[in-house]
């Protein structure tokens, strides 16, 4: 009999462990939820009264002496713990997430030496006797780093030959007058506007990446009206490089009013780059190659905005959001081919490849980049809809995972932790509205390209004021 005793309090002294290790649990995994700021205060209540709840019904169920409700209690306990410890885990995750994506402070220009294809050296080593080209239009002083660079490399100073732009350093490449080319490899496809298949025969024979501390933008509430910079740069890679940023949208945020307005600004606008092009003008997709803080000027003093916040994504990121998202429904203005695949005049359901070939194109249309920049704010309207619709709170954690390598923000992960809880604490929908820019294409000099001519469209000054306005009205709305 007494041995008979001893082992049932064995028993309740075990299953009152467990209980005691869900009590634990459940305040470790309060202390996560509330820490990472994501979860309105009156869901917080309830999670806290849920949980004390639980802890109390399973630990008394240790006291009876019927088997069936102390082994239910034990069984229920150990569930709970191993749900709690998910999530806690779960929110640790998301945050490292957030912090990985956001409260971006630096821009990269990689400085490339290139070769042509045929070259037999294989490393920066083997071109120490090489005659290095460079341009002293553009970038002169990242240029002269990486000279420095080469030299510390390949321990002496090395032959050097200096050309007035981009397009005779070019030139004399494959001319066989110098035999390699420094430049910052954002300038590659600017290069091959004006030199004809030049990426095609050349290949990178070292890089070197030199970061710049992005200029601090001044902080907005983000429960309050603020505008992000979103930058579509036309590159694969790593996210932080310098590059033509060939999609350039303005999305203008009221929380209040639960208004978005995306305002699409054609790459080729033909506008000055302050602090770099002085009083000389050059395609908006070219200030990129600068970084996002001179794209982010030139469109604040073209429009007479602040702008506090940008997002930049790449090619490669577009696909990859669009999948994690599990595909979205983009309507379509036209039907249209593009990229193997057929698009009817309507909603279409996309996934990836389909969503970044929809983007792109542009020869389908009359109005040519006019029409794809409406298109580009289709599917950025298409992705926003999704990513704030409640069904995607239970895959949060994945997509976030998936894409955190693909996007780049400045948006600390505590305002974006504070946006989140926002929307999860009103729960309402979006009314997202578009609108784009336009103007009269010619064909002038651009500061980044000398004297070569290339495609630009002179803003229509009317169409500018009525775009600002508009800006201005959703963010002064209440």
């Amino acid at each position: 009999m007494r041995q008979r005793l001893l082992e049932m309090e064995r028993k309740n002294l075990i299953g009152k462990l467990i209980t005691l290790i869900q009590l634990l649990v459940s305040v470790i995994c309060i202390v996560t939820v509330a820490g990472s700021g994501m979860l309105p205060k009156k869901y917080l209540i309830f999670l806290i009264g849920a949980l004390a709840v639980l802890f109390g019904a399973t630990h008394i169920l240790q006291y009876p002496k019927n088997k069936v409700l102390r082994y239910t209690g034990m069984i229920i306990s150990l569930l709970m713990t191993i749900i709690l410890a998910a999530i806690s885990m779960g929110m640790m995750k998301t945050d490292d997430v957030l912090k990985k994506v956001g409260g971006a402070t630096y821009k990269t220009d990689n400085m490339v030496v290139v070769v042509k294809k045929g070259d037999s050296a294989k490393s920066i080593e083997d071109a120490e006797d090489y005659r290095f080209g460079y341009q002293t239009a553009v970038d002169q002083k990242n240029t002269d780093k990486m000279l420095k660079d080469i030299e510390k490399k390949v321990g002496k100073d090395v032959k050097t030959e200096e050309y007035e732009s981009l397009t005779d350093e070019a030139n004399a490449l494959l001319n066989g007058n110098v035999d390699a080319a420094v430049f910052n490899e954002g300038y590659m496809s600017m290069i091959d506007e004006s030199v004809e298949g030049f990426s095609d025969q050349v290949r990178i024979l070292y890089q070197y990446g030199i970061k710049t501390k992005l200029k601090e933008e001044k902080k907005a509430d983000v429960q309050e009206p603020f505008n992000v910079f979103i930058s579509g740069i036309d590159v694969a890679g790593p996210i932080t490089t310098n590059s033509r940023s060939d999609v350039n949208i303005i999305m203008t945020v009221n929380p209040n009013t639960k208004q978005i307005l995306l305002t699409t600004t054609p790459r080729d606008y033909y506008v000055t780059i302050p602090g770099v092009s002085g009083d000389a003008r050059d395609k908006l997709t070219h200030a990129g190659i600068y970084g996002v803080d001179a794209s982010m000027a030139t469109l604040e003093n073209l429009y007479g905005i602040d702008i506090s916040y940008y997002a930049r994504v790449n090619f490669t990121s577009l696909e990859t959001i669009v999948d994690a998202l599990g595909g979205v429904d983009v309507n379509s203005e036209v039907e249209f081919e593009a990229g193997g695949y057929s698009f009817h005049k309507g909603v279409n359901h996309m996934n990836g490849a389909q969503a970044l070939a929809f983007s792109r194109e542009r020869h389908s249309f009359a109005e040519g980049d006019n029409q794809r920049g409406k298109d580009q704010e289709a599917v950025l309207t298409a992705i926003i809809q999704k990513a704030t619709s409640p069904a995607i709170i239970k895959s949060a954690n994945e997509i976030l995972a998936t894409v955190s390598d693909c996007v780049e923000t400045n948006m600390t992960s505590d305002e974006m932790a504070k946006f989140i809880n926002m929307q999860l604490n009103d729960g309402a929908s979006w009314n997202i509205e578009s609108q784009a820019a336009s103007g009269k294409g010619d064909t002038q000099a651009c500061y980044s390209s000398g004297s070569q001519l290339l495609y630009v469209m002179w803003p229509d000054e009317a169409v500018v004021a009525n775009v600002s306005d508009k800006m201005q009205k959703v963010l002064t709305e209440k």
